[in-house]
């Protein structure tokens, strides 16, 4: 996931806010076996295949919904971060399938969503799309100032290796 796309693609420009923040070995994401090491993060997707111009039907994110939900309840994770409107939805819906009561935030960059202590904070962000970052609808700073703001929460575990 976010692999292959290429130099200034969407993996690089997760990969370097990731590696910025110190969560991620490497600036880069170019195929699975190119030595990235994530820190604390696990990527998910609400599909499971590489749709049509990557834009997933509803009924395909309806078929792939019981691996984010299994995913869900085996990793438990304590933030979630939802890059783009159509990850914010359709994790809002696992969300409320688990059995987590809450008014439903619009999606927005910088929306939030505290479902702690009983489940994650939930946090909104623009997808890096070359169609967001090259317009500037997602800028390197927008991102690392979601990340920060992951970072700085009082009520998460400790940063792996410190």
């Amino acid at each position: 996931m976010f692999t292959g796309d290429g130099p200034r693609g969407a993996g690089d420009f997760l990969m370097s806010a990731l590696h910025r923040a110190g969560l991620a070995s490497q600036p880069f994401a170019r195929s699975a076996d190119d030595g990235l090491v994530l820190r604390g993060v696990f990527l998910s997707a609400i599909v499971r295949c590489a749709p049509p111009e990557n834009r997933p039907t509803p009924q395909e994110i309806r078929h792939c919904l019981p691996f984010l939900l299994a995913e869900l309840k085996i990793v438990r994770p304590w933030v979630i971060l939802c890059l783009g409107n159509l990850s914010f939805s359709w994790t809002m819906r696992a969300l409320a399938e688990l059995g987590h009561e809450f008014p439903r935030p619009k999606f927005r960059h910088g929306a939030r969503l505290d479902l702690r202590p009983e489940g994650p904070l939930v946090l909104a962000s623009y997808h890096p799309s070359r169609q967001n970052t090259q317009t500037g609808k997602l800028t390197p700073a927008m991102l690392d100032a979601i990340l920060a703001e992951i970072l700085a929460e009082k009520d998460l575990p400790p940063r792996p290796g410190g």
